[in-house]
C-alpha cells in the first residue's frame, strides 16, 4: 500500500510533537514502524463494531513502548472507517468509577475530545448531531413522513435501553431547537450530551429530563451512543483510554476494586455480545495488568479472564485474546523508523547518508544498550534534535555533532530525575 504524500501541516506536527517526546495526533502513517499483526488484529475489530459486534482490548506495554502512538494509530484507522471516536487519559480526576463526580468527569473529556474523519482534533459532538438531523431530514423527505416522526422511529429501540427515554427526550429537543432557530436550547442538549450538567434538577428545568450523565451510567450512556452514531450514519464509536496505570497508583483498595468491576462489567458485557457498535481499548503497563496487590490480576475475575494462552510461548503468540502485549522494536526496525523520521524532517534534499544511521544507531547502543530500541522515547528526540542542528546550521557534519548525542533510557519513570509520576507517564509514551 502506497504511503499518501505528506502534507505540509503533517511534516511540522511530526516534528514539533517529536521533538517534545510525545506522539503527534496526525500523520501517523509516515513513521509507522513494526506491529502489524497487532494493527491488523484490530483492523478485524473495527470491522467487528461496524458489522454489528462489540470489542475489549487492554494494549499492555512498557513506559515508552510504544502504547500512545498504537492507541492514535488505531483512533485515526476507526475515524477512516467512519466511525466516532472518543478518547480520554485516565487520572486521579478521571477515572472509572467514582462516588465523587470523577467518572462523570471522565465521560465528559471523552466527550470534548470526541472525532470523526473531518473534525479529528476533537469538538465533533455538534457535528455529530447535525448529521443526525441531517439523516432525519432526509428519510422524512423520501419516506413522506414528518421529521420528528422519522426521529422517534430512528430512537426507538434506544428508549428500552438504561437512559435511552432522556437520550432520546434530548436528541428530539436538538431536532426543536434546529428547526426552531433556538440556539439557546441547542447549547442545552449539547451540554447535556457532554456530561456538563451536575444536578438534575436543572436539567429537568431545561430539558425536561430526569437523568444526567453521572458517576453512575457512563457505561451506559456509552452504549446509547454507539446506536445513535450509526443512526446518524457512522459505523460505530471506538473508546480509547491511555494511562490506565493510574488506576494501579490509586491508594484507596476500594476505588481500585470498584474501578476494576466496572472493567469486568465491560468486559462481561461485550465478550458476551450483549453491546453493539462499540469498541473499547484500554492502555496500561504490565503493572497494571499482572500485579495481584494492585493490578487487573488482584481482582480474580478479570485474572481469570484476562490470563494469557498457555500455548502461546517460544516465540508463539494468540492475539486473539483481550490482552495484547506490544514487543519491542527489533535493530531493523529501529533503522527503518530512523529512515523515516529522516524522510519527514529532510525532505527538502540532502539528507544525511545511511551511514549516519549505522553510526548514530552504534553510537546510542553504546551509551545506553538495547533500551535504545526497546523504549526509543529519548533516543528518536535525540535523533530529531540532531536533524534540526543540521538543517539550521548547512556548515555541521553530523559527524562531528554524534559526540553530543546523549539518549537515556526512559524505561523505567522512577529514574527520570524530579518531574512528577503523571506528567513522566504522558512524555515517556512515544513509539512506534
Amino acid at each position: 500500500m502506497t504511503t499518501p504524500q505528506l502534507k505540509p501541516r503533517e511534516r511540522d506536527t511530526i516534528i514539533q510533537a517529536l521533538s517534545a517526546g510525545v506522539v503527534p495526533r496526525v500523520g501517523l502513517q509516515h513513521i509507522q514502524v513494526g506491529r502489524s499483526q497487532e494493527i491488523q488484529e484490530l483492523i478485524k475489530d473495527l470491522d467487528r463494531i461496524a458489522d454489528s459486534g462489540s470489542t475489549i482490548r487492554f494494549i499492555i506495554g512498557e513506559y515508552g513502548s510504544g502504547k500512545t502512538f498504537f492507541l492514535n494509530l488505531i483512533r485515526q484507522l476507526a475515524m477512516q472507517k467512519r466511525m466516532v471516536v472518543f478518547s480520554a487519559d485516565i487520572s486521579p480526576d478521571r477515572r472509572l468509577h467514582s462516588t465523587g463526580g470523577h467518572a462523570r468527569a471522565l465521560y465528559a473529556e471523552m466527550a470534548k475530545n470526541t472525532a470523526t474523519l473531518t473534525k479529528q482534533e476533537g469538538g465533533a459532538l455538534p457535528s455529530i448531531m447535525e448529521r443526525f438531523v441531517t439523516e432525519a431530514v432526509g428519510a422524512a423527505e423520501r419516506n413522506g413522513d414528518t421529521v420528528s416522526e422519522v426521529i422517534r422511529q430512528k430512537l426507538f429501540q434506544l428508549q428500552d435501553m438504561t437512559g435511552g427515554y432522556d437520550f432520546a427526550t434530548v436528541v428530539s429537543r436538538f431536532w426543536e431547537a434546529h428547526d426552531q432557530g433556538d440556539d439557546n436550547m441547542k447549547a442545552n442538549t449539547l451540554r447535556w450530551m457532554r456530561g456538563e450538567y451536575t444536578t438534575r434538577t436543572e436539567a429537568r428545568k431545561d430539558l425536561g429530563v430526569r437523568t444526567i450523565v453521572d458517576d453512575a451510567n457512563l457505561y451506559d450512556q456509552l452504549k446509547l451512543f454507539a446506536l445513535f452514531a450509526r443512526q446518524a450514519g457512522y459505523h460505530g464509536i471506538l473508546i480509547t483510554l491511555d494511562e490506565m496505570v493510574n488506576l494501579h497508583k490509586l491508594a484507596s483498595s476500594q476505588a481500585r476494586q470498584t474501578n476494576y468491576e466496572q472493567i469486568l462489567r465491560m468486559l462481561n458485557d461485550i465478550l458476551q455480545g450483549s453491546a453493539e457498535h462499540i469498541g473499547i481499548v484500554m492502555s496500561g503497563t504490565p503493572e497494571f495488568l499482572l500485579d495481584t496487590r494492585r493490578g487487573l490480576y488482584s481482582y480474580a475475575a478479570l485474572q481469570s479472564r484476562l490470563a494469557e494462552n498457555n500455548f502461546a510461548r517460544n516465540g508463539l503468540v494468540d492475539l486473539t485474546g483481550p490482552v495484547i502485549r506490544l514487543p519491542n522494536l527489533t535493530q531493523d526496525e529501529m533503522y527503518v523508523l530512523l529512515e523515516k523520521i529522516r524522510a519527514v524532517v529532510q525532505n527538502n534534499g540532502n539528507p544525511i547518508p545511511d551511514e549516519a544511521l549505522t553510526a548514530f544507531m552504534a553510537h546510542c547502543s553504546d551509551r545506553i544498550g538495547d533500551a535504545y530500541f526497546r523504549t526509543p522515547r529519548n533516543t528518536v528526540k535525540e535523533f530529531v534534535s540532531l536533524l534540526a542542528v543540521l538543517e539550521q546550521n548547512p556548515g555541521a557534519q553530523w559527524k562531528d555533532l554524534l559526540p553530543e548525542v546523549n539518549p537515556t533510557d526512559d524505561s523505567d519513570p522512577q529514574d527520570a530525575g524530579t518531574a512528577s509520576q503523571e506528567d513522566d507517564d504522558e512524555l515517556t509514551t512515544f513509539s512506534l
